[in-house]
């Protein structure tokens, strides 16, 4: 009995070895493949051209008329802050200070905010696009022009196609540092450098894209 048993136990041990070797080069294979052709990172998000609406003094958020998903027209009144202590004050008028969609809201009626304070952020949504950041050893093969395939999280079932853009330059001190992930648990110093890459979005399968979302994007290198 013992020796059937052990016999099964090798032949599982083997089948599930060969059932291993065989992953291990599709998954070597599939690697070689996107390394070969391709630059590939997850480290990259919808982005976009930001409009600030900030409060115009310091008080009271009143008559706010805006919120997550509201659209807004240059120089649209969105609000106003009434002025708190010293007297009676005129309220100061809150205004957009450019076209787009609303996609983060701080604030509601009655808040009390500073002067400067960030009360929303506006996105043109005719100006969507992406920001990957390269590994600065990777940054050689990405070219402009070159095409990008793109992956949205929030949209894992439809492919989506840019082109690169800009290429930043890292003499211009645009490479950016990421201790918490970059670090080399060795060598606790060093970290990872990125170039910012923007790329162009050209076929988005009709997908509602959002400033934020995560990407995972693979360059095509020429």
């Amino acid at each position: 009995m013992s020796r059937k048993l052990s016999r099964v136990s090798r032949i599982v041990f083997i089948t599930v070895a060969i059932v291993s070797l065989l992953e291990a080069a599709g998954f070597a294979g599939t690697y070689f493949l996107y390394t070969r052709h391709y630059v590939s990172t997850d480290n990259a998000q919808v982005d976009g051209d930001r409009i600030s609406i900030n409060a115009p003094a310091t008080g009271s958020v009143v008559a706010w008329s805006i919120d997550q998903g509201s659209t807004v027209r240059a120089r649209e009144v969105v609000g106003r802050i009434r002025p708190t202590g010293g007297g009676p004050q005129p309220e100061q008028v809150i205004r957009a200070p450019g076209a787009g969609t609303i996609a983060v809201n701080e604030v509601v009626n009655g808040s009390y905010v500073t002067q400067g304070t960030e009360l929303a952020t506006a996105y043109d949504p005719e100006d969507i696009y992406v920001t990957a950041r390269v590994k600065d050893t990777d940054i050689a093969d990405v070219h402009p022009d070159a095409l990008v395939d793109i992956s949205v999280d929030a949209y894992p079932n439809i492919p989506m196609l840019g082109i690169v853009q800009v290429v930043r330059n890292s003499a211009a001190s645009n490479f950016t540092i990421y201790p918490p992930a970059g670090a080399d648990p060795s060598s606790p110093s060093k970290v990872d450098q990125y170039v910012p890459v923007k790329i162009a979005l050209f076929n988005t399968g009709g997908a509602a894209l959002l400033p934020g979302m995560n990407v995972t994007v693979h360059i095509h290198k020429q």
